[in-house]
């Protein structure tokens, strides 16, 4: 059973397929005016909306009923005109009748608003609401996916959908929805309503009805394409923003800001391009229906005027008639915007859904093996091969085997490229080896819960990698219970208690977007001491002291040698001065061990190490 564990088929893996990579094929396209983006015959993927709505059925009731009595209120009011003309004018323009019959439609008026406001809350509510649950079940699976994810898929455009995309679904369900059923309500009602008053003239108007769906669903058809092809072009402008802001220092340090401005204008002019083209099929859409509704009506109009110079119709009769299909043609014409929306609102959520549905390659098993208790600190690397997804014909770890002692520190070394960061992201689970296992205590990573892994790591990364929070927050990242005594004893240990001390309002302090508020140093410093609260078995520091300065590295160094004393460590260092003190150094290159031993057997092999450290170090100091 041991060896199958260990021997894990090392066969050609297929490249996943980036969510986003289908849009840069098209953009070419899409600005010559061809948009090649799958067709779509439905609205299915607005199913998700319906799904994550239907949790809120008070709601939906509730704004379901004053849909319709807003739609009935507004039916009404054409109902309220004939009685004026042919009740109210007819008996002499008797100013009591005339009175009685306007305060009945003054009191249509006032249910029309009352049921309007509680119908804009609910509505509001519930896509509010709706947007909120996206966004919160689509973030809880990002935070599911593995690295690996977002090396194909860019974190910037995934950002851009919990927000763009998040809003427009808010829009359909705030809005769009909310006309499109008060209009077929009125559509309907208004259509019997019509029957009711002159059924030969309704009849005329109904044949219009299929000629209306035909071009719908032509034109419907290529503006959802266009709709989804102009969201994906937003995306790319949201995208390109977050990421020049967030570079502004180096734009402006090597002086890039006209090429940064023209590549701007590009992104910004192919969104115009998709936008001008779904704008030009949504107006020839909205023309050609409207066309076809109001030159019916006029021609039915043309006979009903008619028919009340010849007595067959009261004037009441006509006015309805004429109000009535007003309503009804524009609430027919309302719906094929509305269906554009809705069509729109369907790429949204087909991109969010793409992102909910994306699921993690490093995944927690069906009956995952519990870690020893209490934990021993072992690493085992057996014939590990690895190469990152979006690199599969370069093995970045080539049948790696290295054995760790509980206790030890090991020291990983060797040029850029080497394979040395790539052990720590195995260490930690964040992608699986294709070939060969990797154990701590005994328990192949694969056979336990990511959570559990990691639970047991302390990491210490090249750059302090600090959250736009306080002070407090950030030091505590790594044990979320720890007191504020615990907080600033980590902080002394690390070299950072003096300048956090300083800080205007101490562990409260915001430290700005990243932690641009604090020096390089000083946001090292808060990472050690984040990595000290963790207190976990095994340690990984990769260049730990490399943003310090000569006295920080000195007091740092000393309060990591106590923090590694009955720990694991595994310790990746470019400057040999700091690793030589390690109970093993492992040299590697090109993915590969091709030395091991101390410090002073390694310096005489004559070998890499020996190389590398002749650059770094004159009589004996380091350079």
């Amino acid at each position: 059973m041991e060896a199958q564990q260990d021997e894990i088929a090392e066969a050609p893996q297929p490249r996943r397929s980036s969510i986003f990579s289908r849009r840069s094929a098209k953009v070419e396209g899409e600005v010559a005016g061809e948009v090649e983006a799958k067709p779509s015959k439905s609205l299915r993927p607005l199913k998700m909306i319906y799904v994550e709505a239907a949790k809120y059925p008070t709601q939906i009731a509730f704004a379901f009923l004053a849909l319709l009595i807003t739609a009935s209120a507004m039916l009404a009011i054409p109902a309220g005109f004939k009685l004026i003309i042919d009740k109210g004018f007819s008996q002499g323009g008797d100013p009591a009748d005339i009175a009685r019959w306007f305060r009945y439609l003054l009191l249509i008026v006032l249910v029309l608003s009352i049921g309007t406001a509680l119908r804009f809350y609910f509505v509001s509510w519930i896509g509010e609401r709706v947007v909120a649950d996206i966004r919160l079940k689509v973030q809880r699976n990002l935070l599911r996916l593995a690295p690996g994810f977002y090396e194909e898929n860019s974190p910037k455009e995934i950002s851009s959908r919990m927000t763009s995309d998040t809003t427009l679904i808010e829009q359909v369900v705030g809005t769009t929805v909310s006309v499109a059923l008060r209009n077929t309500l009125m559509a309907i009602g208004g259509t019997i309503y019509l029957f009711v008053l002159a059924p030969q003239m309704t009849i005329g108007l109904a044949l219009v009805i299929p000629a209306i769906i035909i071009p719908i669903t032509l034109f419907g058809r290529r503006l959802r394409n266009v709709s989804r092809t102009s969201q994906d072009r937003v995306a790319d402008v949201g995208a390109m923003v977050t990421e020049v802001l967030g570079a502004m220092k180096i734009v402006q340090a090597f002086n890039q800001e006209a090429r940064e401005g023209e590549r701007f204008e590009g992104a910004v002019e192919r969104t115009f391009a998709v936008a001008k083209r779904r704008i030009l099929i949504r107006a020839i859409m909205t023309s050609v229906i409207i066309l076809m509704i109001f030159g019916s009506i006029t021609l039915l109009m043309w006979r009903g005027a008619n028919g009340v110079a010849t007595g067959e119709i009261s004037g009441g009769t006509i006015a309805a008639f004429v109000l009535t299909g007003g309503l009804v043609a524009g609430a027919f014409g309302s719906l094929t915007e509305v269906y554009g929306d809705l069509l729109r609102g369907a790429g949204a959520a087909s991109r969010l859904n793409e992102l909910l549905e994306e699921e993690p390659t490093v995944a927690v098993p069906e009956r995952p093996l519990a870690l020893p208790v209490p934990p021993r600190g072992n690493l085992s690397f057996r014939n590990v091969t690895f190469r990152y997804p979006t690199r599969l014909e370069t093995a970045a770890i080539k049948d790696f085997t290295l054995e760790v002692e509980p206790g030890e520190t090991v020291a990983i070394v060797g040029p850029s490229g080497a394979g040395k960061s790539t052990i720590f992201q195995l260490v930690e689970r964040f992608y699986d080896p294709q070939a060969g296992s990797i154990r701590i205590d005994g328990v192949p990573l694969t056979s336990a819960d990511p959570a559990d892994i990691r639970q047991r790591i302390a990491l210490v990364p090249q750059d302090g990698v600090l959250f736009s929070a306080n002070a407090r927050d950030n030091l505590r990242y790594g044990n979320w219970n720890a007191s504020d005594e615990d907080i600033w004893e980590a902080a002394r240990a690390a070299n950072a208690e003096r300048f956090l001390r300083e800080l205007p309002e101490g562990l409260d302090t915001y430290l700005g977007e990243s932690g641009t508020r604090l020096s390089g140093g000083q946001q090292q410093r808060i990472a050690i001491a984040r990595a000290l609260l963790r207190d976990a078995p095994i340690l990984l520091l990769d260049e730990a002291t490399s943003a310090l300065d000569a006295e920080s590295e000195r007091l740092v160094q000393d309060a990591l040698d106590r923090l590694m004393r009955d720990r694991t460590t595994l310790v990746i260092a470019h400057r040999l001065a700091t690793v030589r003190a390690a109970d093993r150094i492992v040299v590697m290159e090109d993915g590969q061990i091709v030395e091991q031993g101390t410090h002073a057997q390694l310096t005489g092999a004559g070998g890499l190490y020996s190389r590398l450290a002749s650059l770094q170090f004159t009589d004996g100091k380091a350079a």
